[in-house]
């Protein structure tokens, strides 16, 4: 049916044995460099973020997994669980199952978080899956829903039915791809309603709803995490409504939601219109910044996604997707990366038609994850592309190894430490923080890196 080893997410490496643009031509010292580079990631992936994480994450008292770990490693708090967090560690462990799969306790850890999105975080009377739950299983506040949390869901019920072909799984992608369609989709306008309530009911604003809330409306958030998981279903589920859906993602994201720029319009009106406050005073945009703002760390996650989407979809030679996702690229590079030391920004803002304003210099880890990811995509579609990708990749990788993997107590901190160093000092799990970032770059770039020398 499909490859064995082409489930294991994003290899990308049949995506160019479709395209007519060949991977870049490596010299001896490349190719050695590259060899060496991949067994280190290969290294790290295991020992500092898997086996960090895994088995101290797994709740045996109460099921899935513990999320909120102290600087040290250490387990804090109370444990809540969310969707998010809870199916990025099952999609860790699935994919590490395939990964390494002389090593069982993978597959055990795996099903063991399998079982609690399907007995705890699964809503057996409204269907769905819950946004979060206590420890032991009991859902917190008023039930409601989100098409993120599902898209989190199905992302990782698929990449674990890919990896065990456990028939619960299926039915349960199936399920949850069916709920979407049936509560979440909109028929009119394309795309996902965002804000569900506890029965599916779509949440519109209102009059009363504050300005800066995004309650109500559409998102690039969502809408890519939902791209995501139809990429990974279709590869177990090659149904003809879900391909319908996840080209309709493709078009959307790719022509609708990046802009002329090549930035992610952040949230959108029912019907596409953008939000923007780019008409009102300094103040009121810094305020409604969550709203508006360009997100390079979204931005060159999603150029890598629309590429992925855009292979598993069957679109062979695909050159306009590529250029838009090489436009995405370039302006993260162009108008947010530091060419001091590395990493991207986290937030900028055009208060000038075509002047950057820096707005958070900060360097988040998830950012820092997937450009690693991009850029070596980049780098081998483009050799000789002035922006020289393979040398701003090296720069990532050298600023990630430097200033935001803790190579003492495990994982990365969730900023780097040369524009935030009481990062060193917070939890380095959370809810919010699960390893999965990290995982997909450094499993993808393993791959490439080695790809070309086989």
């Amino acid at each position: 049916m499909l490859i064995k080893n082409y489930i294991i997410f994003c290899t990308l490496v049949l995506f160019f044995s479709h395209c007519k643009i060949p991977t870049a031509q490596v010299d001896a010292t490349t190719s050695t460099e590259r060899i060496q580079l991949a067994d280190t990631l290969e290294q790290l992936l295991k020992s500092n973020l898997v086996d960090t994480w895994y088995p101290a994450a797994i709740d045996t008292q109460y099921g899935g997994y513990l999320s909120t770990f102290n600087a040290t490693f250490k387990p804090v708090g109370n444990q809540d669980k969310m969707i998010v967090s809870q199916a990025r560690h099952l999609w860790n462990n699935a994919k590490a199952s395939q990964h390494w799969p002389a090593e069982k306790k993978y597959r055990d850890f795996a099903r063991h978080g399998f079982a609690f999105l399907q007995n705890k975080m699964w809503d057996k009377d409204h269907g769905g899956f819950f946004w979060q739950v206590d420890r032991s299983g009991k859902p917190r506040g008023d039930s409601s829903k989100t098409a993120y949390g599902n898209a989190f869901g199905l992302y990782a019920v698929s990449a674990y039915y890919a990896a065990s072909k456990d028939p619960a799984a299926l039915a349960m992608a199936q399920k949850s791809f069916r709920w979407l369609e049936q509560y979440s989709h909109d028929p009119i306008h394309g795309g996902y309603y965002q804000h569900l309530s506890k029965t599916g009911a779509i949440q519109k604003r209102l009059s009363t709803t504050p300005s800066t809330s995004d309650l109500g409306y559409k998102d690039q958030n969502s809408s890519i995490h939902l791209l995501e998981a139809f990429t990974e279903l279709y590869q177990i589920w090659p149904d003809p409504l879900v391909k319908t859906r996840l080209e309709e993602m493709i078009y959307l994201i790719r022509d609708k939601i990046v802009n002329e720029k090549g930035n992610l319009v952040l949230f959108f009106q029912p019907d596409w219109t953008p939000v923007s406050f780019r008409d009102s005073s300094r103040t009121s945009i810094l305020r409604h910044h969550a709203l508006d703002h360009v997100s390079w760390g979204h931005d060159i996650e999603t150029a890598y996604l629309l590429m992925e989407a855009s292979h598993v979809a069957g679109w062979h030679n695909d050159t306009i997707t590529w250029r838009i996702a090489k436009k995405m690229t370039d302006q993260c590079l162009n108008l947010g990366w530091d060419d001091a030391l590395g990493g991207f920004y986290d937030e900028g803002y055009f208060f000038k038609p075509n002047e950057i304003t820096v707005t958070q210099d900060t360097k988040n880890w998830w950012t820092q994850a997937e450009a690693l990811n991009t850029l070596l995509i980049m780098a081998d579609l483009y050799p000789s592309d002035p922006l020289s990708y393979y040398s701003k990749f090296k720069k990532q990788w050298a600023y990630i190894k430097q200033y935001l993997i803790d190579h003492q107590n495990g994982e990365w901190y969730d900023s780097g430490l040369d524009k935030d160093p009481r990062s060193a000092q917070r939890n380095k799990g959370h809810i919010w923080k699960a390893g999965y970032h990290q995982y997909r770059t450094l499993e993808n770039c393993i791959l490439r890196l080695r790809e070309k020398h086989k």
